[in-house]
């Protein structure tokens, strides 16, 4: 048994000298130490041997455990030193190297197009105003001249959350709430995101607008033709033709759309502006002597005028966009071009 305790002392150093991580080092510490390690099975035979060599091979199995027991202890302390030395020269930084920069996010088209609208009209002597998405019916609908039962209604496939809450179907109700607020001159725009049940290549869901609206004593139709004028010239460059071509809106009277010479084909007529050579742009009118009375304006004293865009509508045109859903799929294959 002696000899066999010293041969099995010997073998772990041995094991212990070649190991090179700590899961092989708690692997002999089982093999040799466990319950069923060799060490154990080979220390129940002490109990057949004679008294005297019994208490000799007790004490020399005891000392060879205890032995083992701190090298595998000093093992582990090397073998985890080495380990926390090679992973502190992994993460060492080279301060001579040079520094890496943060790649920069862009503006969306959307937003995009969206300063420049804002830009142009405030040139202009427009102020920016803001209103709730979340709309009563009166505000987006009746202050707008569009009563309970108006066919106008069906036009704009409304959410509603309740008999006299919508989400907006447009900003129109800023005009209403600003009309309210301020008394003429008002020279204002209304950017933001609308709302209506409707999806596919030209149209989304949630869509963003701005609305315009100039009030104040004398103000007649040629002012609106010479602000929108100006409007086109700066957003799509001097040289573009535009038309104004009489339409109906329940909150305007005259009623006109805008359209623009088609950029693809330069007016001759092909698929994008259905063989028209033009394309449409925005609505405007002169704002109807009806919505007045919601605000408490007198008709005889001050006229103006609306006008209202979709900024996708405008983004789509700008940059040559087929599809209104590209704008919302976050793709950033698409979102790098901008």
């Amino acid at each position: 048994m002696k000899e066999e305790l010293e041969a099995l002392y010997k073998e772990t150093l041995s094991f212990l000298s070649q190991a090179s991580s700590a899961k092989e080092v708690n692997d002999i510490r089982v093999r040799i130490l466990g319950r069923k390690g060799s060490l154990t099975q080979l220390l129940k035979g002490l109990g057949a041997l004679p008294e005297g060599d019994r208490r000799e091979m007790g004490k020399r199995a005891n000392e060879i455990k205890e032995g083992l027991e701190s090298r595998i202890e000093e093992a582990l302390s090397r073998i985890q030193g080495q380990e926390r030395k090679e992973s502190l020269e992994k993460e060492k930084i080279d301060v001579t190297l040079p520094g890496r920069g943060i790649p920069m996010g862009g503006r969306h088209p959307i937003t995009q197009t969206l300063d420049e609208i804002i830009d142009i009209f405030s040139r202009l002597g427009f102020e920016v105003v803001e209103g709730p998405e979340v709309e009563l019916d009166y505000y987006n609908f009746e202050a707008l001249n569009i009563p309970k039962g108006h066919p106008a209604r069906e036009m704009q496939a409304t959410f509603f959350i309740s008999d006299e809450v919508v989400l907006r179907t447009h900003t129109s109700p800023v005009q209403v709430r600003t009309m309210e607020k301020k008394r003429p001159p008002v020279r204002m725009i209304c950017p933001g995101a609308v709302y209506r049940c409707d999806s596919d290549p030209t149209h989304s869901p949630m869509f963003h607008q701005v609305e315009g609206l100039l009030v104040d004593k004398g103000v007649t139709f040629s002012d609106l033709k010479g602000v929108l004028t100006v409007f086109v010239h700066q957003m799509f460059g001097k040289g573009t033709r535009l038309r104004f071509r009489p339409s109906f809106f329940p909150f305007t009277e005259p009623s006109a759309e805008i359209d623009i010479e088609c950029f693809i084909c330069g007016g001759k007529g092909c698929g994008v502006c259905s063989n028209t050579g033009w394309l449409e742009i925005l609505g405007s009118g002169m704002v109807d002597p009806a919505v007045y009375k919601f605000v408490d304006y007198d008709p005889e004293e001050v006229t103006g005028f609306a006008f209202g865009m979709g900024i996708e509508r405008i983004a789509m045109l700008k940059f040559g966009i087929n599809d209104i859903r590209l704008f919302f799929m976050n793709d950033l294959r698409f979102l790098r071009q901008f």
